[in-house]
C-alpha cells in the first residue's frame, strides 16, 4: 500500500491512517536497555502488532533484541520501512532526516518530546509526511482501543469516567 504525503502535521484522523496504512517501522535510536522508551515501544510493536519491525542502533548492530536483529543503519535494512520512528535527540534530527529520504520511506515520526522544525520543512519538501511529538505507541494503543490514562494498555475498554 502506498502512503500519501501529508504536506501539513497529521491530524489524529490522519495519524490513524498512516498506522493503519503501514506495514513495517523502524525504530531509529532503538536501546536494548529495558529501562528506555524505545526499548518498551518496540516490546508493545513486537507483542501487539504485526508490523514488520527494524530496530537501528550502531552499538549494538549485530545483535538480536526481542528475536529481531539490530541494524547499524538505516542502509543496512532489507527493505524500506513505511515508518521510521525516532528516539534521537533533537539536534540530531536533520542527519536522521537526510537518512530517510536518501532511504525513501514515506513517513518519519519524531518521539514524543522531539520536535525540530528545520529537520520537519526538509523533510516535507522532500515529500515526507512527517509527525511530531507523538508517542508512536501510544497512538496505535489509542487507535486500536488499549490506552489507558498513563498510556499503558490495561486491556479494559470501558467509557466510565475513573474517579479522581
Amino acid at each position: 500500500m502506498t502512503i500519501a504525503q501529508i504536506p501539513h502535521e497529521p491530524t489524529a484522523r490522519e495519524r490513524q491512517g498512516l498506522l493503519r496504512a503501514a506495514a513495517s517501522i523502524a525504530i531509529v535510536g532503538f536501546s536494548a536497555n529495558t529501562a528506555r522508551s524505545s526499548y518498551y515501544v518496540a516490546t508493545y510493536l513486537t507483542q501487539d502488532t504485526d508490523y514488520r519491525l527494524y530496530f537501528i542502533n550502531p552499538n549494538a548492530a549485530g545483535r538480536e533484541v526481542l528475536g529481531r536483529p539490530v541494524y547499524a543503519s538505516l542502509a543496512d535494512l532489507p527493505e524500506t520501512p513505511d515508518i521510521v520512528d525516532v528516539f534521537r535527540r533533537a539536534s540530531d534530527l536533520p542527519a536522521v532526516v537526510d537518512e530517510v529520504i536518501a532511504l525513501g520511506s514515506p513517513v518519519v515520526w519524531f518521539q514524543l518530546g522531539l520536535t525540530n522544525d528545520e529537520a520537519a520543512t526538509t523533510a516535507r519538501a522532500a515529500g515526507l509526511t512527517v509527525v511530531q511529538n507523538r508517542c508512536l505507541k501510544i497512538e496505535h494503543a489509542r487507535f486500536h482501543g488499549g490506552l489507558h490514562l498513563a498510556g499503558f494498555d490495561t486491556g479494559l475498554i470501558t467509557s466510565r469516567r475513573i474517579a479522581r
